[in-house]
This record gives C-alpha cells, sequence and structure tokens, in this order.
C-alpha cells in the first residue's frame, strides 16, 4: 500500500503562497507522507504544458493522482495544467470570482503583485529592518537600541536571531536581540544597558531539557550545555522577566512563525509595510 502522495505547488512567480497555503492544507493530513515539489516561474502556456507532461508522468508511477497547488494568475496557464489524472486545487480560481461579485470590480490579474517588488519604499524599509536585526544581533551593537521596535532578551540558544531576522523580513521590525549572561543572571536586575529601554524588551524562555539539547550539539560535555547550568540560567533569565513586568513565552513547542506572530500580538506591534 502506497503511504505516500505528490504534491506540486505552481507558481507564475516565486511559489510563496502556492507552497504556503498548499503546506498548510496539508498538514491537516498527518498520518500520509507527502512528496513535496515547488515549480515557480511557470510563466507561459509552453512551461505549463511541459510540466503537465511530467505531472502526467508522475501519476501514473505512482498510481495516484498528485495534488496539485497553483498560483498562477494568467488563465491560459493554468488551464495547461487541468489534467483529468491531477488533483487541481487553483486558488485563483477559488477566490477571486467571490472576491469581484463582492467587490463589484474586475480583478487587474497582474502578476507578481504578492511577492514582487511592486512599492521599491516598502522594500527599503524591509531590507533596511533587516539590516538592522543583523546589526544588533547577540547585543553587537547596542548605541542605537533606541530605534528598534523592539528588543529580544533570553538566554544562549533560545531562539532571538531567527525570530529577529524573521520579524524584520515578514513584518518590517526593527528587532535587536541581546543574550543573557551567566554575570548578568546573577542577580534579578536588568542589564544596565538595557534599562533604558524596558518597554521595548520581550523575553524568549526555553524549556531547559530542550536547552540542554540543543547547546550539546554546539558545545558537548560542556558547562555551558550542562543540565544543570541549563536549569539554572532559565530560572533566573524568567525571574529576572518577572520581576520587571517584561512579558516573555516559551519556544519551546513553537515554530519561528509562530514565536514572532506571539510577540507582534502581545506586544501590540504593528507591520511596517
Amino acid at each position: 500500500m502506497t503511504h505516500h502522495r505528490s504534491a506540486f505547488f505552481i507558481s507564475d512567480r516565486t511559489g510563496i503562497t502556492a507552497e504556503s497555503l498548499g503546506n498548510t492544507l496539508l498538514t491537516q493530513f498527518d498520518s500520509l507522507e507527502f512528496k513535496r515539489e515547488t515549480v515557480p516561474f511557470v510563466d507561459t502556456v509552453e512551461k505549463a504544458t511541459l510540466l503537465s507532461e511530467r505531472i502526467s508522468q508522475v501519476a501514473e508511477a505512482d498510481h495516484l493522482r498528485p495534488l496539485v497547488f497553483t498560483s498562477i494568475v494568467n488563465p491560459e496557464i493554468r488551464e495547461a495544467l487541468r489534467l483529468n489524472n491531477v488533483v487541481l486545487i487553483d486558488f485563483f480560481e477559488t477566490f477571486i470570482g467571490h472576491l469581484e461579485a463582492e467587490i463589484g470590480q474586475k480583478a487587474s490579474l497582474s502578476i507578481g503583485k504578492a511577492h514582487g517588488m511592486v512599492n521599491e519604499e516598502q522594500y527599503d524599509h524591509r531590507i533596511e529592518a533587516v539590516n538592522f536585526s543583523l546589526n544588533h544581533d547577540d547585543g553587537v551593537k547596542l548605541k542605537d537600541l533606541n530605534e528598534a521596535d523592539v528588543i529580544l532578551v533570553g538566554v544562549s540558544r533560545s531562539g532571538k536571531t531567527p525570530t529577529c531576522l524573521y520579524l524584520a523580513l515578514q513584518y518590517g521590525i526593527r528587532a535587536a536581540n541581546y543574550p543573557l549572561t551567566p554575570e548578568d543572571l546573577g542577580s534579578p536586575t536588568l542589564p544596565k544597558i538595557l534599562l533604558p529601554f524596558k518597554d521595548k524588551m520581550f523575553g524568549l524562555t526555553i524549556d531547559p531539557t530542550r536547552l540542554h539539547n540543543i547547546r550539546s550539539e554546539r558545545r558537548p560535555d560542556s558547562r555551558y550545555a550542562s543540565m544543570d547550568n541549563c536549569r539554572r540560567e532559565v530560572n533566573e533569565a524568567e525571574s529576572m522577566f518577572r520581576h520587571h513586568g517584561v512579558p516573555f513565552i516559551s519556544t519551546t513547542h513553537k515554530s519561528i512563525e509562530e514565536i514572532a506572530s506571539t510577540i507582534m500580538h502581545k506586544a501590540a506591534l504593528g507591520r511596517k509595510f
């Protein structure tokens, strides 16, 4: 019995939308395994026809109809992908007609508006936010923290850096991060450099066992990675957050997307583009 199903995410641009929406739907079928493939820049009928031939070959080999998720604007290109031996989930066809009827206006059917560089000012703002987060990673640059929208604080390896970069890329947030060192954790007092920016601070914590596993991959059999040290650092960091009223969340069982979205909501931050 076959336990996997081929799934294609096809787009006339980057494929991010088709992949994101398609994967969201597939996560609801966790007893199955999916062989996923993203195919971007299918922007001509010729490309779509060649791709259709390959997908048909996959259907024949699998003895199952492949799942094909598309976010293609041009109806002629979409039609070239409409095969009898596939299951086609067409996001534009599904939603655009309902929106046109409700809004009373025909859609422009312009390619690349979701993830293209449509507005240069907004794009520049996002790049500036990314550069800010890179420059203010792990407390490297501290002199202009007043320009930060949020400052993530937590022990080493609690997820600060990837969350900062995701906040910058996805929301245009200028996110800095500061790692709590053993010296910082000796007392419940906030690090002196952060005192003026307490209202910008947001804490990240993590289960000590998970932290021990992460650190052991980086520096096995070290004091840094020991279970006792991980437990102590996490407990002292959480005590510091509670003592100063700094909001914090656990990253243990959350994806970067969930962490960032929670921070946006709890810190009342707004998208910058």
